[in-house]
C-alpha cells in the first residue's frame, strides 16, 4: 500500500504542514507529488486509469463513498488547506474519475497550527493516521501519531510557539 500526497506549491515550503511528518515515517510506502494543473503526474494518470487507486477526499451529501477499502493499493490524500484541495479537485480532472473515500473519524482534530480549522476536517497526517488503523496498520499508525503529537502545539500553547519538527 502506497500514500501519494498531492501537495500543493504553497504548502512545500510551510512549517505547519504534516505532509512531511507523513514522508518522514512511511519512507518508501508514500510520496509527494507536487500538484501542476497543466502538468499532471502522467505515471499517477496511468495508475489512476489502472485501478486499485483511491482519493481520500470528502464526498457530496448525496454522494455515497465507498467503506471498503480492501482492493485499494494507493491513496491519493491533496496535501494543502481545504480551500486548496477543492481547486485542486475542480480543476484536476484526471481526480475525479478515481473512486473517493471518506474518513469518519472518532474524534475532532488535533491540529492546532493553523487558524480557522474546522474540528471536523483532518490534516493530512490524521487522515492518513485514520487509514493506517482501518488497513490494520496499527503500528505504523501509531508511531505516526506519536510524531504528529511532538509536532503540534501543547493543548493550552499560545500561537506562535515552537513546533517540535
Amino acid at each position: 500500500m502506497k500514500f501519494t500526497l498531492l501537495t500543493h506549491f504553497k504548502e512545500l515550503d510551510k512549517r505547519s504542514n504534516t505532509g512531511q511528518l507523513v514522508l518522514d515515517v512511511l519512507g518508501d510506502a508514500a510520496e509527494q507529488l507536487r500538484w501542476d494543473r497543466l502538468s499532471p503526474p502522467a505515471g499517477l494518470v496511468a495508475e489512476i486509469e489502472a485501478g486499485g487507486v483511491a482519493l481520500v477526499y470528502p464526498g457530496s451529501a448525496d454522494e455515497e463513498c465507498d467503506d471498503d477499502l480492501s482492493d485499494i493499493s494507493r491513496f491519493i490524500l491533496i496535501d494543502g488547506t481545504w480551500h486548496e484541495a477543492r481547486k485542486i479537485f475542480q480543476r484536476s480532472p484526471y481526480l475525479r474519475r478515481v473512486r473517493r473515500v471518506s474518513i469518519k473519524p472518532a474524534g475532532v482534530s488535533q491540529y492546532n497550527l493553523r487558524k480557522n480549522q474546522k474540528d471536523a476536517c483532518l490534516c493530512t497526517a490524521e487522515c492518513v493516521i485514520e487509514l493506517l488503523k482501518s488497513t490494520g496498520r496499527g503500528e505504523e499508525a501509531e508511531r505516526l501519531y506519536e510524531r504528529f503529537l511532538a509536532f503540534i502545539r501543547p493543548p493550552g500553547a499560545m500561537r506562535g510557539a515552537a513546533m517540535g519538527r
